[in-house]
């Protein structure tokens, strides 16, 4: 462990910070802060996790060849979101630092260079996105859904500055607890788009391209009101306007010490989607991707309650590091584990029962209805996977918060791309397993990650606490 000198706060005991509903929640008893922030988290998550899961159920009834499309789109755009989700949690995870060492300009300024991070992302990306998205898709083995895949992606990606503005808006409103508003923005977009879906799709006949519109017009809309309350209602605690913003290199080190970490870790889901679909392929063909793509939407909706806990955990320990008091990350890691394994548990029940329930809402069509039985496996497969996704998500949440995306970064390279990648491939192609093989290598590998996030975090809060009561806070591990 190494240690650079002081933390510098700019603090002056005798002006109060001022205190949102968000703040007093940081900065707060941090159980109570980690059970309601995740509470609108959830909410939110779920109501999108719902748009994506009948989003696939209507693309479903295109056939087989539209449902792979949307999938080998997946990756791509899983980049597009990682790489905004990263720096969201830069952002976030610095607010909430800033607001835990009760340093009000340093967040508003930090809010103001998150929005100079869409500007630059924004003009980086959408038109290489537009121009090669379908060479792109056609590498990854799209092959007969190649042209479907493209008329989805040129449109979704159009919307790249709307998909980057709303997931940093959402990080600045997370930074400073107040995951109220963005539950009730995240859940403004998902039932904008439930109610386009049918409409565009089937009603305007426009196909797998109507499904790329909705999911843009209604992102589209919720950037208005995000903008509306940071710019002209402002009542959040960070003040976004020119006048909070001085473009410094320390904030923006600051935010991308985490962000760029993090927005590889997304990076590094999308190579793994990549790989895993090219495994697929060429085991048992696009039926196995079409399973996979619909299977793992029934997955991500099922974890939403762990994620919710983990971003929560990112902005309690933030605050809690830039505070110092290392003593209630013990706390914070120890209860958000509790509570995600209860959840993962419960989960685990729920799924193997409902599975062939849940299956025949993407088999309904006569297209896809041979796609039942493989795809019941599948859920029945990953029940075994929900019970150990806290400890991963909840150690990479605790290094996001407290400014170590690197660390972070490690234990999701191990997970990923040694653990489940490797096993993927020995199982299901070197020992013949098949499909059913590659399901088991995601759920091993996703397991054996999460036990050496689970040991290197205990490890880290270990030293952080032999510390308490120095000036000196350890910077690295």
């Amino acid at each position: 462990m190494q240690n650079n000198g002081y933390q510098k706060f700019n603090c002056d005991p005798t002006q109060p910070l001022e205190m949102t509903r968000g703040v007093s929640l940081l900065t707060g008893d941090p159980k109570k802060a980690i059970l309601k922030l995740s509470g609108p988290m959830i909410v939110a998550m779920l109501m999108l996790s719902i748009y994506n899961l009948v989003d696939a159920i209507w693309v479903s009834g295109l056939g087989p060849d539209a449902l792979a499309a949307v999938g080998f789109i997946m990756p791509v755009f899983m980049i597009l979101i990682g790489i905004s989700n990263g720096l969201g949690a830069g952002v976030s995870s610095a607010i909430a630092r800033k607001i835990g060492a009760q340093d009000k300009a340093g967040a508003d300024n930090t809010a103001a260079h998150a929005m100079l991070f869409v500007i630059v992302l924004s003009v980086a990306l959408t038109f290489p996105l537009m121009l090669f998205v379908k060479p792109l898709v056609m590498l990854l083995g799209a092959g007969t859904a190649g042209d479907l895949a493209a008329t989805y992606g040129k449109i979704v990606f159009a919307g790249t500055i709307f998909i980057i503005f709303t997931n940093i808006a959402y990080s600045v409103l997370r930074g400073e607890g107040d995951t109220k508003r963005t539950m009730y923005a995240m859940g403004g977009s998902a039932i904008i788009n439930l109610i386009l879906d049918p409409i565009l799709i089937y009603h305007a006949k426009m196909g797998v391209a109507g499904a790329a519109w909705a999911t843009v017009i209604s992102i589209l809309l919720i950037s208005a009101v995000l903008l509306y309350w940071l710019l002209i209602k402002k009542d959040t605690y960070v003040s976004l306007s020119r006048k909070t913003f001085t473009l410094d290199r320390a904030v923006i080190k600051d935010v991308l010490q985490v962000g760029l970490p993090a927005g590889l870790e997304f990076l590094l889901i999308s190579i793994v989607a990549v790989i895993i679909n090219g495994i697929l392929v060429t085991i048992s063909g696009t039926d196995a991707v079409a399973v996979y793509t619909a299977g793992w939407r029934v997955v991500m909706f099922a974890i939403i309650p762990m994620v919710a806990i983990g971003t929560s955990t990112v902005s309690v320990a933030g605050a809690a590091f830039g505070a110092r008091r290392y003593e209630n990350l013990q706390v914070i890691y120890d209860y958000s584990i509790r509570l995600g394994l209860s959840i993962g548990i419960a989960t685990s029940i729920l799924t193997w029962i409902l599975a062939p329930m849940i299956t025949t809402a993407f088999t309904y069509s006569p297209e896809s209805a041979h796609l039942a039985p493989t795809m019941v496996a599948f859920l029945h497969t990953m029940c075994v996977f929900y019970p150990f996704v806290p400890p991963g998500i909840v150690s990479a949440s605790l290094f996001q918060g407290t400014g170590k995306g690197k660390t972070s970064l490690v234990i999701n390279v191990f997970r990923s791309l040694i653990f489940i990648i490797v096993l993927a491939f020995i199982l299901g192609i070197v020992l013949g397993m098949g499909q059913v093989g590659v399901w088991w290598g995601i759920v091993i590998g996703d397991i054996l990650g999460g036990i050496l996030g689970y040991l290197w975090a205990r490890l880290y809060i270990n030293r952080l606490k032999a510390c308490e009561g120095l000036w000196h806070a350890p910077t690295t591990i």
